[in-house]
């Protein structure tokens, strides 16, 4: 089974949940809305790793930071979509009252959910698991040479363009696929 990880402000069932459903079916992976707060997402998210035969994780930007996390803690390959490598950095502006992507619904980040992503920073280390690293060079949010340098003797794929939300995650699904089944 599969377990997705959505990113900052997003949730369980958003436009890249559904595209990743129809190619694996609905049965084959898992979406949870994650917690707003890191320490709660980490602890939500083991929590269906240990219930269910997660054999693969795939996470998206912040999602993507946690699936490394969680990689290098199970030992679980990954695919990554423009991965959060410093997210106690690059979400600090966020830091007040934002809204959900897909509800439009308000919530709540605060300056101590940095911290919490510091600490998780600090005790994580790269996994032993395979990893598939999927960045866009006009990704708005995120410098994408960040993630390609800390994932550098991964698999990591630069495409040229884009944009931070991988919108043409369509186009990559046989290579997920094919990452997938080679386990």
């Amino acid at each position: 089974m599969i377990l997705y990880i959505h990113g900052f402000a997003s949730c369980g069932d958003s436009t890249k949940t559904r595209l990743l459903k129809a190619h694996f079916g609905e049965t084959k992976l898992l979406s949870p809305d994650v917690p707003v707060e890191p320490d709660a997402a980490m602890a939500a998210l083991r929590r269906v790793i240990e219930q269910y035969d997660i054999s693969l994780l795939i996470g998206s930007s912040l999602g993507g930071f946690y699936a490394t996390a969680l990689s290098s803690e199970y030992g679980l390959d990954a695919v990554l979509i423009n991965p959060s490598v410093h997210p106690y950095q690059t979400l600090a502006p966020y830091v007040g009252t934002n809204t959900f992507w897909c509800s439009g619904e308000p919530f709540e980040w605060k300056s101590e959910y940095l911290l919490q992503l510091a600490r998780i920073a600090e005790t994580m280390r790269l996994p032993d698991a395979r990893l598939l690293v999927l960045l866009q060079t006009g990704d708005e949010l995120l410098d994408y040479k960040v993630a390609e340098a800390v994932y550098e003797g991964y698999e990591v794929v630069v495409e040229t363009g884009g944009n931070h939300r991988f919108e043409n995650l369509g186009a990559y699904l046989e290579r997920i696929e094919t990452f997938y089944r080679d386990a």
